[in-house]
């Protein structure tokens, strides 16, 4: 297959409003156990996403990546009051999770809030909890949030300057697909379906056994 490039251009989750930011892609050269589970990667390799992190999870407790990343995990960052894009996304991730389930492999979803203010670890509980039981809610200090969102190249900001309280923040949509040690090594535009995730997961999941 030829080399091409990709521009993928995360959306924001505020209507009508552009999040900053875009990842240029060129195809995965055939060299590691996972070449065959993907034909894309982004420039310079999937190796420069991720980051150790220390958060709260949604049931209050303090967790570390090596904690959060024991399975195959769909990462995602987004915001509870997210008026759209979050809702739509985490449904997609969590029929995926299911499809995955269904076929027998242990999966499952993550929720990394870019709104610690307003996304306490009992609004995350209560968020999760409508698209899947084993999707997992993380947050965290405005410190902890911005660092996490920088290891993941996530861009976020809050449009919180006239209102404290009904704002919007605008920010990138991919879904990072990260295995038990930490290792992000796929992600997922908002136009990726559930069937094509699962697909692309089992395969890394059956790669990496």
């Amino acid at each position: 297959m030829t080399d091409r490039k990709i521009l993928l251009i995360g959306t924001a989750a505020a209507i009508g409003v552009l999040a900053g930011g875009a990842l240029f892609l060129t195809m995965r050269p055939g060299d590691d156990q996972f070449a065959q589970c993907s034909s894309s990667s982004v420039a310079g390799g999937m190796d420069a996403f991720g980051t150790p992190f220390t958060l709260t999870r949604d049931d209050g407790q303090r967790v570390t990546d090596q904690d959060v990343f024991d399975k195959p995990t769909l990462l995602y960052f987004g915001y509870t009051f997210c008026p759209d894009v979050c809702p739509l996304d985490s449904a997609r991730n969590a029929e995926a999770e299911a499809l995955l389930t269904e076929a027998g492999e242990d999966v499952q979803t993550v929720f990394v809030t870019v709104d610690p203010r307003r996304d306490t670890p009992k609004v995350l509980a209560d968020y999760t909890e409508l698209f899947s039981d084993r999707m997992i809610g993380l947050t965290g200090s405005d410190e902890e949030i911005a660092a996490v969102n920088k290891g993941w190249r996530n861009y976020f900001k809050l449009n919180d300057e006239e209102d404290q309280e009904y704002y919007l923040v605008d920010h990138m949509t991919n879904t990072y697909l990260v295995m038990p040690g930490g290792k992000t090594v796929e992600f997922f535009s908002r136009e990726t379906t559930p069937e094509q995730i699962a697909e692309t997961v089992a395969c890394y999941a059956d790669a990496s056994a």
